[in-house]
């Protein structure tokens, strides 16, 4: 499953969203509804996955020694903050109040593809973090990220 592009959505007063149908219909099809949400760790959004991806990702996480204080940190916000949710059968997903309090969502949203995941960010967080990241980059590839140097747009 490969999400990608962004759409605005709404949120209702209960904490419900209804996913785009391109969204949608592939998360119904390949893997029954069945999702999970978790905080993004560096910024105010969240992440959704279908459950069977957050499954593997889990999995790699519970791995790694937990003795470490970074690692331990990073699991207990990202495994800890992991909340199974369902398509409901109009194609909306009610986002839990700690959840929805974590990313400061209210009203419009944005959701954000990103291959395997959707970003789920309120709407002006996101144009301002974007346009942010827009000001910052000049068109240059971020310190550490050789590997971008070799894509070609």
């Amino acid at each position: 499953m490969l999400f990608r592009g962004i759409s605005a959505v709404t949120m209702d007063a209960k904490g419900r969203m209804a996913l785009p149908v391109r969204f949608r219909e592939p998360l119904r099809e390949r893997f029954g509804g069945a999702l999970v949400a978790t905080i993004d760790t560096a910024e105010r959004c969240l992440l959704l996955y279908p459950q069977s991806v957050w499954e593997e990702i889990q999995a790699q996480l519970e791995a790694l020694p937990n003795v470490d204080p970074a690692t331990r940190r990073f699991q207990r916000l990202l495994i800890g903050h992991a909340t199974d949710l369902d398509l409901d059968g109009n194609g909306r997903v009610l986002i839990p109040p700690m959840l929805r309090e974590y990313a400061e969502l209210a009203g419009r949203l944005v959701l954000l593809g990103q291959g395997r995941k959707i970003e789920i960010w309120a709407e002006e967080q996101w144009a301002a973090r974007r346009d942010a990241w827009l000001a910052q980059g000049d068109g240059q590839t971020a310190d550490g990220a050789a590997a971008l140097q070799s894509i070609s747009l």
